[in-house]
């Protein structure tokens, strides 16, 4: 039977309806990872509220006085389900990140399976590496941001106000630092050259420092170059990697007109 249906479906197509239950299936796998997930971070958002306030700590140690605070009757519980939200989110990310591969991959062709799996195992560890940057540099923006309270008044910082900044702040350095995965990815795809690419570097640079300058508070030389400079290194890596591909590619091209013309 098996044999059979193999005969007569050689391609191994499914029906609409098909990948409907298929989809179903793999979205109610996700969505449980994520509940069981979210449910764990509940626990785990009053210690990270704490870890995060950790830099309020150091200033009140320095004699400033700072206070995190909840600034109406549910903000509490509203800070912490939203913290939760987001550790279900990242904690149950290899569970739907895996059932999304395992929908959309066995559609694809051989060397597209290659560039999705290779763009996610690139990806990924950049952006932790840029979420970690991001979290270096918290402790140094908030004292500074935290440092123009005049003397004799006591900051009081919300503390939805202050989780969103800092949340805002480490995921946008973690995505800064996937750009050039993306780059390279359109330059496998066929949508730009690994030459445009680097012709670009100045306004590359450019956007790199801006990035950096606006992520970071005036003054904070120090932090906009710890993440700029990442950037611009990863953008001229980006580049090379789309020249080496570019050269492949063209070789490639030369070897099968060669044979073409042989035949």
């Amino acid at each position: 039977m098996a044999r059979e249906g193999r005969t007569q479906n050689p391609e191994a197509r499914m029906r609409l309806a098909g990948h409907l239950r298929e989809f179903k299936r793999r979205f109610l796998i996700s969505g449980l990872a994520f509940v069981a997930a979210a449910i764990g971070g509940f626990f785990l958002a009053a210690p990270l509220l704490q870890l995060l306030s950790s830099p309020l700590d150091e200033l009140q140690a320095q004699g400033l006085p700072v206070e995190l605070n909840v600034t109406n009757i549910t903000q509490a519980l509203d800070v912490q389900m939203r913290i939760a939200f987001f550790l279900g989110l990242v904690l149950s990310s290899p569970v739907w990140i895996w059932q999304l591969l395992a929908f959309v991959v066995p559609a694809l062709r051989g060397i597209e399976r290659r560039y999705v799996f290779g763009f996610i195992a690139s990806a990924v560890p950049l952006f932790v590496a840029g979420c970690a940057t991001g979290w270096f540099i918290l402790p140094r923006i908030i004292r500074l941001f935290v440092g123009f309270t005049p003397q004799g008044f006591t900051a009081f910082l919300g503390a939805s106000d202050y989780w969103d900044f800092s949340l805002k702040l480490v995921f946008a350095v973690g995505v800064a630092y996937v750009l050039p995965v993306i780059v390279v990815f359109l330059n496998l795809a066929g949508v730009i050259s690994g030459r445009s690419i680097l012709h670009g570097w100045r306004w590359a640079v450019l956007a790199a420092t801006l990035f950096g300058a606006f992520v970071t508070p005036a003054g904070e030389v120090l932090s906009m170059f710890i993440i700029a400079v990442p950037m611009v290194v990863l953008y001229f890596a980006a580049a090379g990697i789309a020249i080496l591909v570019d050269r492949r590619r063209a070789k490639r091209a030369l070897e099968l007109s060669g044979t073409e013309a042989t035949a």
